[in-house]
C-alpha cells in the first residue's frame, strides 16, 4: 500500500550513489528512477517497492540526448503530477591522461558532467516554478572547487556545474525552488574503483553520501561536501597561492 503523497525523480539512479540516495529517499517519497540501462532500472524498482511499499515508475534517460531532455520531463510530470523536486545523479568520469589525447573523450567528458545536467535542469526548474515550489540536487565534485593536473577536465565541468547551480539557486530563491550542490569527495563506486582505496578514511560509501544529500535536502542547505570534512580540506586546497600551487602534483 502507497505511503507516500509526493514523488521525486531521480536522474542516472543506476549508479551507486543514486540507487543508494533512491532508497534513502523511498521512506519519505514516491520515486521516477532514470537511467540508461532499463533493465537495471526495473530491478532496482522493484526492489525499493517491496522494502518501503512506495510507487516508483521507471524512465529510460540519455545524458547524451538533449534534445530528449523537455519531453522526459513533460512524462515525468504527466505520469506524477506531484512532483516534489528531483535529485540530479549522473556523471562520467574518464581518465583523465586518455581525455587529454582524444578529444571526443574530453568532449563527452563535459558534456555529460556539465551540458546534460543543464539541459535536463532548465525545463524541470521551469516546471516546479509554475507552482512555486520544489528542490534540485545536483552531484558535482569537489574536483570542481580548484583545477588540478590530475583530472582538470573534469574538475572543470563540475566547476561550471557548480557556478550554474550559484546562478540557479539565486533565480529559484526567488521563485519558490530550493537548490542544493552536493560536492563529494573520493567514493568508493564503480566509477572510481582503482582509482581510490576503499579502506581509506577520506573515502565515503554510497550509503553515507545518501544519507548527506537527503539531510541536506531536508535542511534546505544550499552546497554540501560529503562527507563533511572535504569542506575544510577543499577551503585548504583553495587558499594555497597560485604561484606554490601550480608547482604542485596534485
Amino acid at each position: 500500500m502507497n505511503k507516500h503523497a509526493e514523488t521525486v525523480i531521480v536522474v542516472g539512479a543506476t549508479s551507486d550513489i543514486a540507487r543508494a540516495t533512491a532508497m534513502e529517499l523511498a521512506s519519505q517519497w514516491n520515486l521516477i528512477l532514470a537511467g540508461r540501462n532499463t533493465e537495471e532500472l526495473e530491478a532496482i524498482a522493484h526492489d525499493i517497492q517491496v522494502r518501503f511499499e512506495c510507487e516508483v515508475t521507471t524512465f529510460c534517460f540519455e545524458a547524451m540526448d538533449p534534445d530528449g531532455h523537455a519531453a522526459f520531463i513533460d512524462d515525468c510530470f504527466r505520469v506524477n503530477d506531484d512532483v516534489a523536486g528531483a535529485v540530479i545523479c549522473h556523471g562520467f568520469l574518464p581518465e583523465q591522461i586518455q581525455a587529454q589525447r582524444d578529444w571526443d573523450l574530453a568532449r563527452r567528458t563535459l558534456d555529460v558532467n556539465f551540458t546534460s545536467c543543464v539541459s535536463v535542469i532548465e525545463p524541470l526548474m521551469k516546471r516546479l516554478e509554475e507552482r512555486a515550489q520544489g528542490f534540485i540536487a545536483v552531484i558535482s565534485s569537489v574536483a570542481g572547487d580548484r583545477g588540478r593536473q590530475s583530472n582538470y577536465l573534469y574538475g572543470a565541468a563540475k566547476g561550471g556545474l557548480s557556478i550554474y547551480l550559484q546562478g540557479l539557486r539565486n533565480r529559484g530563491r526567488h521563485s519558490g525552488v530550493h537548490v542544493m550542490t552536493v560536492k563529494p569527495g573520493f567514493v568508493a563506486t564503480a566509477m572510481t574503483v582503482g582509482l581510490v582505496n576503499p579502506n581509506s578514511p577520506l573515502v565515503a560509501t554510497p550509503q553515507q553520501v545518501a544519507r548527506d544529500i537527503v539531510r541536506g535536502i531536508r535542511k534546505r542547505k544550499n552546497v554540501i561536501y560529503s562527507r563533511w570534512f572535504w569542506r575544510y580540506i577543499m577551503l585548504i586546497i583553495r587558499s594555497i597561492p597560485e604561484p606554490i600551487f601550480k608547482r604542485l602534483r596534485l
